[in-house]
């Protein structure tokens, strides 16, 4: 178990920079990269389709991470290292984009997190900023909350954002091992979770060392509140103040297991989507946590997905996952090499 949560604190900084320190440089990593794109899926995980190539052009992405689809169903990507965000149609055809490299109102700085709230809002958890902004449906900015810290209305390295049926605002605050509650426009309304392994807690301390966690949140149409505690290897659910209602998931690859879950989606009928990383799969569920389905092998076709974070040589996986109003289940995912490897 040391020697596991020892390579993955290492990959953490590396590739999937949860924690405080920025993505590493591009030279590390050979150009292009060979995926970086958006793949789309029936409820039962039927493969549909998928848009996107490495760049930074329109409708090109750069390690793409989170995705989030509106009630009108177009789909909103956090084209992480581009530092913007871009909204397609359903079928993965380019509308529009926002969004610079750095510190001022529509600017990022690895933005890692996006949601649609039910009146089209856009909130995107921007995570070297230590911040969440707010917009209209076509990109305008409205706001912006958060600083650096770990008092109420702060964050560290905000990894995820959801938006409940409410408008009320869930922030994944990694850095603090918490999720973070907000009215529509940022007012502080409670906050949960402390680091540990037992019901509510969330996050991983191992020799001292402080795991980020938690790297996902959503909220089902009854308002309960769904986290991806990433390095406990599960699934908890909450009421929306915050109160302990379950937990599934343990580390391995069999059903119902998990390899470092990133994300967790909720489909209107309630069932529950997981990107499961480390078994390069998404999984179903039950409200519950009864296991329904899954699909995803390791590979490069459709419906398969990057292996993830092996040794030094790749990195990649899969990153996010996003239920829309009509069931269709959207997926990023990336894969790259560091230079001089040849597999």
């Amino acid at each position: 178990m040391k020697r596991m949560m020892s390579g993955l604190a290492r990959w953490w900084k590396i590739a999937i920079w949860e924690d405080f320190d920025p993505p590493q440089p591009e030279p590390l990593f050979e150009r292009p990269w060979r995926r970086a794109l958006i793949q789309k899926f029936t409820a039962s995980g039927a493969f549909v389709t998928k848009w996107g190539t490495e760049g930074s052009g329109d409708g090109q992405l750069n390690r793409p991470v989170g995705v989030a689809v509106a009630p009108d169903g177009s789909v909103y990507v956090a084209d992480t290292v581009n530092n913007r965000i871009q909204k397609f149609t359903a079928s993965g055809a380019f509308v529009t984009k926002w969004g610079t490299e750095g510190s001022g109102d529509s600017q990022f700085k690895y933005p890692f997190g996006v949601a649609v709230a039910p009146d089209g809002s856009v909130y995107v958890a921007d995570k070297s900023n230590h911040r969440i902004q707010k917009f209209t449906a076509s990109g305008a900015f409205v706001t912006k909350w958060g600083r650096f810290g770990s008092g109420d209305v702060q964050f560290r390295s905000p990894a995820a954002v959801a938006v409940a049926p409410d408008g009320s605002v869930y922030v994944a605050d990694s850095g603090n091992c918490r999720i973070q509650k907000f009215t529509a426009s940022g007012a502080f309304v409670t906050k949960r979770g402390t680091p540990g392994s037992g019901d509510g807690q969330l996050g991983f301390v191992q020799d001292q060392i402080k795991f980020s966690d938690p790297s996902g949140v959503a909220v089902a149409p009854d308002g309960s509140v769904y986290v991806a505690d990433y390095s406990n290897h599960r699934i908890q659910k909450f009421t929306a103040s915050g109160a302990f209602l379950t937990k599934w998931g343990r580390f391995g690859s069999g059903d119902g297991q998990f390899d470092m879950p990133r994300r967790v989606a909720v489909a209107p009928d309630g069932s529950v989507y997981v990107a499961d990383s480390g078994n390069d799969r998404i999984q179903k569920f039950t409200a519950s946590g009864a296991f329904v389905t899954k699909w995803g092998t390791q590979g490069s076709g459709d419906g398969q997905f990057p292996e993830w974070f092996k040794g030094s040589r790749t990195a990649g996986g899969i990153c996010g996952v996003a239920v829309a109003p009509d069931g269709s289940v959207y997926v990023t995912d990336l894969y790259a090499r560091r230079k001089g490897q040849t597999n």
